[in-house]
This record gives structure tokens, sequence and C-alpha cells, in this order.
């Protein structure tokens, strides 16, 4: 998995890799996988909640776990991202609002998102809370960056599908515009790494 990092004031949180070192992020569904994660090494974990989260038939963590957790992850120098990567429909708007409050409230790292229309509400609910592209947003393109960007997004993944020529090139263009490349490495399901030779 690749990710851009768009320039931005909002601080990367605590523990962050310094530039050029890939990020290891671990999935967690609950207490076990989070503990797992931290003791061996991730960077940061991300994790779904009861709603707005792709997996959400699978173990997730609450609204009422995120305190404790985050907690839990910032002591020991982890980042924790919420995965809030699906369409919202404008029924579900007031729920959304809710759970993007409680999660900014808890101290969460990020929201991986997918709707556009969230990014929007994260920015009205708070100037500085940092946003990154879920892979479900399927960016694949230097336009597809600058759209997140002008969404408030600090960090795109890349669609699953670029190749790495295509990831070359969206690499290419941001380098040309003064932005920052970064990689974060996931292992998912049949998500593949893509990390060069050279890191």
């Amino acid at each position: 998995m690749s990710a851009i990092t768009i320039q931005s004031k909002v601080n990367p949180g605590p523990g962050a890799p310094p530039p050029g070192r890939p990020e290891l992020l671990s999935p967690a569904g609950d207490w076990e996988c989070a503990r797992a994660a931290v003791e061996n090494g991730a960077d940061a974990i991300y994790f779904g909640l009861e709603k707005f989260n792709a997996r959400m038939r699978a173990n997730n963590f609450t609204v009422a776990d995120l305190p404790r957790l985050m907690e839990y992850l910032h002591r020991r120098g982890v980042r924790g991202y919420v995965t809030f990567n699906t369409l919202v429909f404008e029924n579900e708007l007031a729920d959304a609002a809710d759970y993007l409050r409680a999660i900014i409230t808890a101290g969460v790292d990020a929201a991986i998102v997918q709707d556009a229309g969230i990014c929007r509400l994260i920015r009205a609910l708070s100037p500085d809370f940092p946003i990154h592209a879920s892979t479900q947003m399927t960016v694949t393109s230097p336009a597809g960056v600058e759209f997140a960007r002008a969404l408030g997004c600090q960090l795109v993944v890349l669609a699953r599908e670029c190749t790495l020529k295509e990831i070359a090139a969206i690499q290419s263009a941001q380098a040309a515009a003064g932005r920052k490349w970064r990689w974060r490495c996931s292992s998912t399901g049949r998500c593949a790494w893509r990390i060069p030779a050279s890191v």
C-alpha cells in the first residue's frame, strides 16, 4: 500500500516515523489484536467502530472504547486511526457527526475516510483534525491527490489497483509540487505491499 503525505501544519502524532521510513500499520479489531500490534512494533493501528466502516461485521471497537484505547496507544508511542470508510447517506449524517465528534474528542490520530462529504463534515467540526483518504476513495492520479488535498486530507492512500509505474508518476508529480511522499505498509486481506527496493 502506498500513501502520499500532503503538506500540512497538522502534527503527525506521537511516534511518527522519520521521513523516508515506512510506517508499519496494523489492523486491530479488538484489544487482543491492538496489544499484539503494539508489542510487535507497529507504528500505528487502524480499526473500525460499530458503524461507518467497511468491516462492520468483523470485531470492532466501540465509541466507548476510544478514550481508553487512545490512552493505551499514545502511552506506547503508537498512533490510532479510525476507519470511516463507507459512503454515508443524508439520513445518516447526524449519526456520523456524533461519531466524528467522539473520534475527535478521544484524541484519535486520524480518520481514514472514503466519502468526500465526510471530509467536508470533519473540516466543519475541526479545522485541523487529520484526514487520510482511504484506498476506497480510489485515488489513481495526481489530479485525484489534488482533489483529496482540496477536501482537507493530509494523507492519501492510493487505490490498490495502481501499478508501480502509476505510483511513480504520482510520486513524481507530488515531488514537483513540493509535497512529501510517505510509504505506509500494511498487509490486509488481498491488499499487497508496495515498497520500492531502495527503502
